[in-house]
């Protein structure tokens, strides 16, 4: 079937605006274009397309999704099933977080008290529950599942000053990472060494010691993980690979 690009826009719920911008940076060419100028677009486009809007609702900027794409390795099951992954787990994250505000926006009008530890329950058991979601069966077969369930433990044990230390530390190193790829800096230099410092200490939160084999082999999945990419990489791409090569050098 053959969709010109009004047609598109409307089956997808994007402009046309959006689509001839995906056209403008090569990110979804038209399968072919008419002698009167119009673009046609066939059901690859569509598959395409609906790849590009799975991957931008997971918040991954359009340069990152058009080498995600592009890849020859790319499978399209595969790639389905990861979004399905992701978008299950954002749900259930945005489930939690409404429940939360529902409960304190209760106590609050009941005049009752919110202890602490309730008011970051949901951030925590969020955070266990992507990482079980996102990676669970790869690193549960690497580990055991004792070491897994322990390290879920004791994040699900972190009280709210430790929690809040551990998201400040994490948005810290993202923050590093760019400005490092950014300004082109060495992976192997003095920023590169502070950088694998930083996320050396950012791991030990979860209470398992990580020797430095254990962290070199962590870091050398970010590159080749479209899910670390995707995550890493979301604003400033060559996060993830910095990072990994920064931690090949100094751990």
């Amino acid at each position: 079937m053959e969709y010109t690009i009004k047609q598109l826009a409307e089956l997808a719920g994007v402009t046309t605006r959006t689509l001839r911008w995906y056209d403008q940076i090569g990110l979804l060419r038209p399968r072919r274009i008419r002698e009167n100028g119009y673009r046609v677009y066939t059901s690859a486009e569509v598959d395409r397309l609906q790849h590009i809007l799975f991957y931008r609702a997971l918040g991954v900027e359009l340069a990152q999704i058009g080498r995600l794409l592009d890849d020859p390795a790319f499978d399209h099951v595969a790639a389905l099933r990861s979004h399905l992954t992701a978008l299950t787990a954002q749900r259930a994250r945005l489930d939690d977080l409404i429940g939360a505000v529902q409960r304190a926006l209760a106590t609050e009008e009941r005049k009752e008290i919110m202890y602490d530890r309730e008011k970051f329950e949901v951030f925590k058991r969020h955070a266990v529950e992507w990482n079980e979601a996102t990676f669970g069966a790869e690193i549960r077969k690497k580990y055991g599942d004792a070491q897994v369930d322990r390290v879920y433990t004791h994040v699900l044990s972190l009280t709210p000053d430790r929690y809040d230390e551990w998201k400040t530390l994490g948005d810290t190193i993202q923050a590093r990472l760019e400005a490092a790829v950014r300004a082109g800096e060495q992976p192997a230099g003095p920023v590169g060494k502070e950088i694998a410092q930083l996320h050396r200490r950012w791991l030990g939160f979860s209470g398992d010691p990580y020797s430095p084999e254990k962290h070199r082999a962590l870091a050398a999945m970010h590159p080749a993980d479209t899910r670390f990419c995707a995550y890493y990489d979301r604003d400033t791409p060559g996060c993830a690979q910095f990072l990994c090569d920064a931690v090949q050098a100094w751990m």
